[in-house]
């Protein structure tokens, strides 16, 4: 039920908590096709009203409390990364906290959403990372009817200001990063993932030239 969760105010429409268990459940049933591959939740503390319980932590929790929807191997496979403030981070970060568990970089990606924010992940964010587009899958789920027109206008908004600032890190965007850290708990992997620190500190607003470790495909392991 929308009670048990913390809502923004635009997002307290029937049918909203039901779409978050819906992800949940798409992330465990993808990761239970591929025995090799990990699942990982994703996202900070970025509302102080909702607690220092992080977003992949609640996701996690809430994966457990539904016993994984059937598919328990799942569980050994699924980890949480905790500190992405926004879209882009959250597939950046994880990418890192990947090579964190694994010390290696996922073969292949696939990231649940809103469908109606497939081209700012397929396009702009997967661009920006220069991530191989044919190892980058995205799986849309519906969002509420009746909220739809006005989300799919503000999302409109947030993909042009990462077409023009594809890091995130300048104008509104980086502010809202800031807004997004009411535990001020920073940036992290600052000090894991050495083949991408150029990226990760990268302020440009031209797309990354350096060496991505995805250039070639030379890991070996599944993705999530």
């Amino acid at each position: 039920e929308n009670e048990s969760w913390y809502l923004e105010p635009y997002m307290e429409v029937p049918g909203q908590a039901a779409t978050f268990v819906e992800h949940i459940r798409s992330g465990v049933e993808e990761a239970a096709r591929d025995p090799r591959a990990i699942l990982l939740f994703s996202g900070g503390t970025t509302k102080v009203k909702a607690g220092p319980m992080t977003e992949a932590q609640s996701y996690w929790t809430v994966a457990e409390k539904l016993d994984w929807f059937g598919h328990a191997d799942v569980r050994h496979r699924a980890f949480t990364e905790n500190f992405a403030r926004d879209s882009f981070e959250n597939l950046l970060f994880s990418l890192c906290r990947f090579a964190e568990l694994t010390s290696e970089y996922p073969e292949r990606m696939a990231v649940i959403s809103y469908d109606f924010k497939r081209e700012r992940f397929t396009g702009v964010h997967r661009r920006a990372l220069r991530y191989p587009e044919a190892r980058f899958r995205f799986l849309g789920s519906e969002y509420p009817a009746q909220n739809l027109e006005r989300a799919s206008e503000g999302e409109r908004k947030v993909r042009e200001k990462f077409e023009s600032d594809p890091y995130g890190v300048h104008g509104e965007l980086k502010q809202k990063l800031y807004a997004r850290d009411p535990f001020v708990q920073g940036a992290r992997y600052t000090n894991s993932c050495p083949e991408i620190q150029p990226l990760m500190r990268h302020s440009g607003r031209e797309i990354f030239a350096g060496t991505l470790p995805w250039d070639k495909h030379h890991v070996e392991r599944g993705g999530w």
